[in-house]
């Protein structure tokens, strides 16, 4: 007896284009659930990637109407159980952990609905992409759940008041919006999503990898410290890129009014 096309179907696609890994959710007709399989091989994927220099953005997408709803409400229901949830939810956490530890910059390419921690996924999502159709919301209060795993990106996304009335009412906001929240970074007609998210892939690759890694792990470092912490932390790590190969070519480029060569480090 054959297998039913939806028991065979990838969870999640894998598609490298010109040093850019798409990752795409590929459950449309359930909107895109974060399962607890789903999740497991996001943080596999991440994993991977973290060790291929040769990819150098990572664009998280969907297919179909919505990007994420978020976790399976079903799942959870259906294994009533504090450890299944609590590991579910860990789960979760590790998956937007790898996303701020990823030496690579990622872009949620973010296709229609993200609510609970589907709009987690974005506010993780160091830049974010919106078609103008998009929603989000974190909805959990609307089932007596306060969304707690999905404040913590949010909170640092959003300002406090904007952030608390998302997460007090679990009102969605449309695209404009978020992107006025500073929620994402674009809001640009649906025909126009995947181009507008690939040229800003392609523009961070024209910079260096060296300067876009070390980067990345200096912001998220930096922001949880208070001011003259992070003043002088800043101050160190840009004297160590200076030091480096991609830095002095940049300088002599610029100087010597060419383009530069960055070095593959």
């Amino acid at each position: 007896m054959s297998q039913p096309a939806d028991a065979v179907k990838p969870l999640l696609l894998r598609d490298l284009q010109n040093q850019v890994m798409t990752l795409t959710l590929n459950q449309p007709e359930r909107y895109n659930p974060l399962t607890g399989d789903t999740l497991a091989e996001l943080q596999t994927a991440l994993e991977e990637i973290a060790q291929d220099q040769d990819i150098r953005v990572v664009i998280i997408a969907a297919t179909g109407k919505a990007f994420s709803a978020g976790h399976d409400l079903k799942e959870i229901r259906g294994n009533d159980d504090v450890g299944f949830i609590q590991a579910l939810f860990d789960r979760c956490a590790e998956v937007m952990q790898a996303i701020n530890q990823l030496p690579q910059p990622v872009i949620a390419q973010v296709n229609g609905v993200a609510t609970a921690a589907g709009c987690q996924l974005v506010a993780a999502c160091d830049l974010a992409v919106a078609s103008e159709e998009a929603r989000f919301a974190v909805s959990g209060i609307n089932y007596g759940l306060f969304c707690s795993a999905p404040a913590v990106p949010l909170s640092r996304n959003l300002s406090r008041k904007r952030a608390m009335k998302m997460l007090l009412t679990g009102d969605f906001i449309d695209a404009g919006t978020a992107l006025d929240y500073g929620l994402i970074n674009d809001a640009v007609p649906a025909d126009q999503l995947e181009s507008t998210t690939r040229a800003l892939a392609a523009r961070i690759i024209a910079k260096s990898a060296h300067a876009i890694r070390i980067g990345k792990d200096m912001f998220y470092r930096q922001i949880e410290m208070d001011l003259s912490e992070a003043l002088f932390y800043g101050a160190r790590r840009m004297a160590c890129n200076m030091d480096s190969h991609d830095a002095r070519e940049g300088f002599d480029a610029f100087l010597q009014k060419r383009q530069p060569t960055w070095k593959h480090e």
